[in-house]
């Protein structure tokens, strides 16, 4: 199995529209909710953005990045993840946006859907697919988008396509510890112990497919995440990035590889208070403001913070107040904003994206 690389990159744009304003508004169960209210986006308070609907956003997002069903992200190249297109898909959803959801459907589907039923997670315009491998958390929320699509619009064809991934996902990007069932980060990552990165369980993402799919194994899924998601914050104030998982259910954090040693609460693990948060069972939400007390010792966040919340980097992201904001809600403090200002603005989407070694 070709062992990966994973590079940091600020993945805010993508995580901020899909899992800040998409997950506003894609109720787990229900149909498409373009004025839906919930949670409150954080935004500067200069932010130009501030004023405008949840729709709106979504639309910015999808006219600015998505070619032709594409999503391109214009500063890595052009090139495009499995991650981007799942991101689209929620948000085109969100919108009910039946072209568009089409559109960035059928392109995934020609150029990034495996022989597994898995997408490839890397595409480029002079290669094609750069790299075969599949991510676990472009995966879920492909699979998410299509069965949410396929009932609210009748179209069985997104139905088929997202419960045929499921299936795929549970096949392919599982494993059985101690703890339980957990989500690999992708086929490459079966061997014990077995890399995780709690960020990519989904609880609202596993209950949508367990209702499509009628298969027990999402609720052991979401179990046995919930379990290593226990595990991974009982030893430190904040997530880490990247966590290794034994058999026996030992859970050790552990840095990203790709030339940094450093164990961080940065770009990956900043998205577990949204997934969880998100979610409607009160132990998930507990898991997401757990990490609320330790984000709301400074007013400005950092882009990477150690396990113990002191910040490792002057640079500052949109996702870190994005992520503490889901964190306060999911708490009880739903008031919480931040104020500091960004000094960056977030760049196109992307992931944390893997990279073959």
């Amino acid at each position: 199995m070709t062992r990966r690389t994973w590079i940091p990159v600020t993945a805010a744009a993508a995580v901020l529209v899909a899992l800040g304003i998409a997950l506003v508004a894609v109720r787990p169960w229900g149909a498409p909710q373009p004025e839906a209210g919930g949670a409150s986006t954080p935004t500067s308070s200069a932010a130009p953005d501030a004023a405008r609907s949840p729709e709106q956003l979504r639309t910015d997002f999808l006219d600015r990045y998505v070619q032709d069903g594409r999503v391109v992200r214009t500063d890595q190249g052009g090139d495009t993840v499995s991650e981007g297109q799942a991101y689209g898909l929620l948000i085109a959803y969100a919108n009910g946006d039946r072209d568009r959801f089409g559109e960035i459907w059928t392109w995934t589907k020609r150029h990034l859907l495996t022989d597994d039923h898995l997408l490839a997670w890397r595409w480029t315009p002079d290669d094609g697919i750069a790299d075969g491998q599949s991510a676990s958390d472009a995966d879920l929320d492909a699979a998410r988008a299509l069965v949410l699509a396929g009932s609210s619009w009748d179209e069985s064809r997104y139905t088929t396509a997202g419960k045929t991934m499921a299936s795929a996902i549970l096949e392919h990007e599982t494993a059985t510890t101690e703890l339980g069932t957990i989500l690999l980060p992708g086929p490459w990552a079966d061997s014990e112990p077995y890399r995780y990165d709690a960020s990519y369980a989904s609880p609202a993402a596993y209950d949508v497919l367990a209702k499509a799919t009628g298969d027990d194994r999402w609720e052991a899924l979401g179990s046995g995440s919930r379990a290593v998601t226990r595990a991974v914050l009982a030893g430190s104030d904040l997530p880490s990035d990247w966590s290794q998982v034994h058999a026996d259910g030992t859970v050790d954090p552990m840095p990203a590889t790709g030339g940094d040693d450093r164990v961080l609460y940065g770009y990956d693990a900043m998205r577990l208070p949204l997934r969880y948060a998100e979610a409607c069972a009160a132990q998930d939400r507990s898991l997401a403001g757990s990490i609320a007390p330790t984000l709301r010792r400074q007013t400005q966040l950092a882009a990477q913070l150690d396990l113990g919340g002191t910040a490792v980097t002057g640079d500052t992201n949109a996702l870190a107040y994005v992520a503490r904001a889901a964190a306060e809600q999911a708490s009880g403090q739903s008031a919480a904003r931040p104020t500091a200002s960004r000094t960056r603005q977030p760049p196109p989407p992307g992931p944390t994206p893997p990279r073959s070694a």
